[in-house]
Parts: C-alpha cells; sequence; structure tokens
C-alpha cells in the first residue's frame, strides 16, 4: 500500500513539474478527434400538428447546430443533453446537423425526415331536414385529426365542394325529389383523408293538410262518375280564402249521382289527437251536400264517412266533419269528395281548399278583429307583457270597430316583452305579402316589432319592425314580407311593443291584423 500511494505521488509530482515548464501547450486539445457517431433521434407528435422534438447525440462533443431542412433559414442552436422542437407540414426533409467538438472541430450530417399525419378519424356526419321544407337539409360534421371537411350534395356532378370546419352548419336545397349522396370528405392537414358518403331520400310527400300550395307536389285527382277535378287558380281570392291555388270539380252534365274524386295521402290520417277535419268550400249554391269520406288504401270497405250542407252561395265558407266516431284501429290514407251528392249532374263548379285536420273550435286566422265574443284568442303573453282583449277606447279615426287587443308593458319589464298569438292555421302568402297593422300607442317614434314563427319550430321565423309616427290616435303600420318562404309555415303572430326598452307601464292598443298587398 505504501508502494501504490509513493508511485502516485511521483506521478502527480513529474505532471505538476511538466506543466510549469510550458503553460501554453494546446496539443491535447488540438490533436482531439471531431464529433463521432452523430445522430439524432425524431419524435414526431400524433396529433397531426407537425411537432417534431429533434434530440441529437454525438461522441466529443460541445454543442450543435440544428438545420430544420424547410423554409427556416436560422439553425437551432442545442445544448449537450438537449433538444429542440420544430412544427412542420407533411412532408420529407433533410435535416442538418453540426456537431461541434471541443477544439471547434466539427461533423455534419444530413439526416432524413418523413413527417405524415394520420387520417382522420371517429368521423360523424349528421344531416338533418329542415322542419317546413321537405327539399333542405343541414350538413354538419366532426371528427378526430380532421383541419377542415368538405361536402358534395350528390345533384351535380360539375358543382364544386363546399368547405366547411367542425362546428358549421350547411345548408342545401335540392331542386328535385330523388335519392343523392352526399359525400363528406375530412381532411387532416396532409394527404391522408377520411370519407363518409350517406345516403339522402327527398320526397315531398302528399299529406294533411291539403293546401294546393306547393309546387313541387303532386296533387292527383282519381274522379269516377263522371266527375271532373282540376288544381286551378283561386277564382275568388276574398273572405277566408286568400290563397292562390284550390282544386276544382265539375259535376259534368249528367254524371252520376255518386260523382267525385279520390285524393290518396303518402301517410295514414292520424287520429290520435284531431278528429275533426275542416275544409274551404265553394258552391254555386246553398243547400248542396258535400259528402267527405276516407278510405283504407287497399281495402275500400274499410271506410268512414260524414256529410255537410253548404249554407251561403257564390262565396268561401268552412266545413267542418266530425270523425269523432272513426274506428282508430283501421288505417285510412284515402281522403274522397262528392259535390251536391246524391244528384245527378248539371254542369255545376264547386271549389274547395285547405283540407285539415281541427279541433272542432272557431278558426284563428287573418284577419284577426277582436270582434268575437265566443273565439279564444290566446294571448301568449312573455317578459312581463300583458295582453287581453277589450272595448276600444278611442274608437275614432280609421278605427271604430267595438273591440281591440290591449297590450300594457308594465313598469321595469323586459326589453323584449311582448305577446303571441297562434293562429289555426299558417299564413298563407301565396297571394298577399304585407301584413297591416292598426295601431295605438301613446308617443310617435315607438318601435312595434312584428315576429312571425313556425309553430313546432320556433327556430324558423322572421321579423321585422316599423315605427310608430303619431301619439294618441290611430294609424295603420304596413310589415312588407315580399320573398317570404311561404313553406315554413308561419302560424305564430309575435308582437313586441317599444322592442328594445324597458317597459315603464305604458298601455298600447292593435287591431284589424290582415294581409295586404
Amino acid at each position: 500500500m505504501k508502494n501504490i500511494k509513493l508511485i502516485a505521488s511521483i506521478f502527480f509530482v513529474s505532471l505538476l513539474l511538466a506543466c510549469s515548464q510550458d503553460d501554453s501547450d494546446t496539443s491535447f486539445f488540438d490533436n482531439a478527434d471531431a464529433p463521432a457517431n452523430l445522430s439524432a433521434l425524431f419524435t414526431i407528435a400524433q396529433n397531426n400538428s407537425g411537432l417534431v422534438t429533434i434530440a441529437p447525440h454525438a461522441e466529443g462533443v460541445v454543442s450543435y447546430q440544428v438545420y430544420f431542412g424547410d423554409a427556416t433559414a436560422e439553425p437551432a442552436a442545442v445544448g449537450v443533453g438537449q433538444n429542440t422542437t420544430h412544427t412542420y407540414a407533411e412532408g420529407q426533409y433533410d435535416v442538418k446537423i453540426i456537431a461541434t467538438g471541443i477544439n471547434g472541430k466539427t461533423t455534419e450530417k444530413l439526416i432524413p425526415l418523413t413527417v405524415a399525419f394520420v387520417a382522420p378519424e371517429n368521423v360523424a356526419v349528421t344531416i338533418d331536414p329542415v322542419t317546413g321544407d321537405s327539399f333542405s337539409i343541414n350538413v354538419s360534421a366532426s371528427a378526430d385529426y380532421e383541419t377542415f371537411f368538405e361536402v358534395w350534395f350528390g345533384d351535380d356532378v360539375n358543382a364544386n365542394p363546399v368547405q366547411f370546419m367542425q362546428g358549421d352548419i350547411i345548408p342545401h336545397t335540392y331542386t328535385a325529389i330523388g335519392t343523392y349522396q352526399v359525400r363528406v370528405v375530412a381532411y387532416s392537414g396532409g394527404v391522408a383523408t377520411t370519407e363518409v358518403i350517406e345516403t339522402v331520400t327527398i320526397s315531398n310527400p302528399v299529406t294533411l293538410p291539403i293546401t294546393f300550395e306547393n309546387a313541387s307536389l303532386n296533387y292527383q285527382f282519381s274522379d269516377f262518375g263522371n266527375a271532373a277535378t282540376s288544381m286551378v287558380a283561386n277564382p275568388d281570392v276574398s273572405g277566408i280564402n286568400l290563397s292562390a291555388k284550390v282544386g276544382k270539380s265539375i259535376k259534368t252534365a249528367g254524371a252520376e249521382v255518386w260523382a267525385g274524386t279520390t285524393m290518396v295521402l303518402d301517410s295514414p290520417i292520424d287520429f290520435s289527437t284531431l278528429t275533426k277535419f275542416r275544409i274551404k268550400v265553394w258552391s254555386p249554391a246553398a243547400g248542396v251536400t258535400v259528402k267527405l269520406k276516407i278510405e283504407n288504401l287497399t281495402n275500400a270497405d274499410i271506410n268512414h264517412e260524414v256529410d255537410q250542407v253548404t249554407t251561403v252561395a257564390n262565396a268561401w265558407e268552412y266545413l267542418t266533419y266530425d270523425f269523432g266516431t272513426v274506428n282508430t284501429a283501421n288505417s285510412y290514407s284515402k281522403v274522397i269528395l262528392f259535390f251536391n251528392f246524391g244528384t245527378n249532374g248539371s254542369g255545376d263548379t264547386y271549389y274547395f281548399d285547405d283540407i285539415r285536420q281541427t279541433d272542432g273550435s272557431a278558426p284563428k286566422i287573418l284577419p284577426l278583429t277582436f270582434e268575437s265574443t265566443t273565439l279564444n284568442y290566446g294571448f301568449g303573453d312573455f317578459g312581463n307583457a300583458f295582453a287581453s282583449r277589450v272595448a276600444n277606447p278611442q274608437s275614432n279615426g280609421i278605427n271604430t270597430s267595438g273591440f281591440v287587443a290591449q297590450v300594457v308593458k308594465t313598469a321595469g319589464s323586459e326589453v323584449w316583452a311582448g305577446s303571441a298569438i297562434t293562429l289555426t292555421e299558417p299564413i298563407d302568402f301565396s297571394t298577399y305579402h304585407k301584413i297591416k297593422i292598426k295601431v295605438w300607442s301613446p308617443a310617435a317614434g315607438i318601435p312595434v316589432l312584428l315576429k312571425l314563427e313556425n309553430s313546432g319550430n320556433t327556430g324558423i321565423n322572421t321579423e321585422l319592425s316599423v315605427t310608430t309616427t303619431v301619439a294618441n290616435a290611430w294609424q295603420e303600420l304596413t310589415y312588407d314580407f315580399t320573398g317570404i318562404n311561404n313553406n315554413n309555415n308561419y302560424q305564430n303572430v309575435v308582437l313586441f311593443f317599444d322592442f328594445g326598452t324597458n317597459g315603464t307601464g305604458a298601455t298600447y292598443y292593435f287591431d284589424d291584423v290582415k294581409l295586404s298587398n
């Protein structure tokens, strides 16, 4: 042991003597080799972000410079045992790494890097029909690892795709019934894509109510007994029927007493809630029997019929048929009308329209005059506004009617406070496109917002605002809905007085809500 310590001491002293002889001798460093075994570890993020971690490694190195191999000009300086990150687009790159040793000698190497994105996963495509519009759909999509989507709707082979992002809803309207392939492609930001194809069937079924206003529907009449039925322009746009198209039935001279016409529905009649029918009828005479019969699609022995008699001549009227005793265990898909049943034809012409189910209550339609003592107007108030039917407090000027609607916007009520009336049937804009309302306001400059809604889906709506110009007097406000989509079936009439301002307790009146041109 003593010998070992002595040898170590002699070696240390000799080293000191050697160093003291020439402190500037750097041959040890100068003769060192350049860095060896240069390599790099590439770690690519698996989320299609293109983020790559580069960890260089070599022997005899004190620092690295990493050139990323893309358009980035400046290299990244990396220390021993360290790494750097860089975001790449999908593609192939030559990453240049320069390793520097203790004496400044360098080793350079090009290392190939491939950045490839995975295809989008869990792609889910949602196609929703548009309420009230059987020709339109809404498309949306979601996926993992996607950057955007493209959709082709399948009705035009030359159409460019529509690009959209996750969360977007893309509407599309077809021009004809049929079956279409909706193709959605999810892109990952690179070449990897995932495609989903969904089949969409566009149909326009004939169901109740039958209004004759949908130009894309095929209203087919199957006549019998020498009746002749067709769809025509409304010959008498007045009274309760302002629609553009109606059904016309001619009971030709000598036609059978049982002559009539059949309309086939595309789905059976649903009697679960409504068991009455209401039809608008125009007859050249009062006292004419109009029979309504319903039948099973394939078995004519399964049927039910009810008679009604016209009460006016040369004018539109409602006929209501009570099918409360119908056997709801049966299925009925045929609607059959017989005009002047029991009498041979004499060439008379009859018209009919708006065949729909009802609860039998008096119809609440435009115009709203508030003169009925039996009609339940059913004001739907909200935001601390309150509406009611009252005697006209200002029976003068343009409005001398006996009763009107009153709206009190109570003190502190919401800026959006108002009241709604749900009509018995949707407003028919096929002929008239404006709505006029007589309004009484305690001040001029008051905005009166009129909103129309689909009663089954209030998200389908449209609104216009008109400002009063007089105070303490009746005036007529006109709301121009030209271009409105009549297929949206607007049935809720909603009024907001002094919209946008909290209530002050002011009282407003309105009357005679009517269609006009």
